[in-house]
């Protein structure tokens, strides 16, 4: 079942799912989700030599990435064919019993502007800022200006609750992340890392 709006202000209400700061909840409460503001940090991949990144590599994928924080008033301008990760203002909490779906609002897909490449799903027991995988599929720049509503979650609800929620029983990567997190697809299980579970 996907929660209405009224299941979303009842949960909130009640404590077990989170999002904060609800600033404006007349404006950030749709009919079936909640939109999320875009967050000041971004982290952009440098031009590279190398061949490519291989998730095996000693070398850490954040050595590819820079660290950009837009100044109050000031715009990060998303460019044709840019993939740069950023962050939701927001920091959730999803309880065991509900998974979050993060989607793009139909105003920037209009831009051609993309929240996610495949990281749409916030498990339950998720907490923390998103981390938006945000590309600009168009033929011109785009201004992103923190504090925009920049995605939207709607919510399901599980038939039972999850009997291992994403958290640090499961050793989850990602989980009370602040600020966009580069890949650590290096510590998953199957390149030798101690990760058993997926990436959200």
């Amino acid at each position: 079942m996907i929660l209405s709006d009224a299941d979303i202000l009842r949960r909130l209400e009640e404590g077990d799912l989170v999002v904060d700061p609800l600033d404006d909840p007349e404006l950030q409460i749709q009919p079936a989700s909640v939109d999320l503001r875009l967050g000041r940090e971004f982290l952009e991949f440098q031009r590279t030599n190398i061949p490519c990144i291989h998730p095996t590599s000693e070398r850490e994928v954040d050595e590819y990435v820079t660290e950009t924080v837009v100044e109050d008033g000031d715009d990060f301008i998303l460019h044709p064919g840019d993939f740069v990760l950023g962050t939701t203002y927001e920091r959730v909490e999803i309880p065991a019993d509900l998974i979050a779906h993060v989607e793009g609002r139909s105003s920037l897909g209009r831009l051609a502007v993309v929240v996610h490449a495949t990281a749409g799903l916030c498990d339950p027991g998720y907490r923390g800022q998103i981390t938006l995988e945000l590309s600009n599929l168009g033929s011109a720049p785009v201004a992103l200006t923190p504090g925009m509503r920049i995605s939207q979650l709607t919510f399901t609800e599980l038939k039972t609750e999850a009997e291992r929620p994403y958290g640090s029983e499961r050793g989850s990567k990602y989980q009370d992340q602040d600020g966009p997190q580069a890949s650590r697809i290096q510590s998953d299980h199957e390149f030798g890392g101690d990760q058993l579970d997926r990436d959200d």
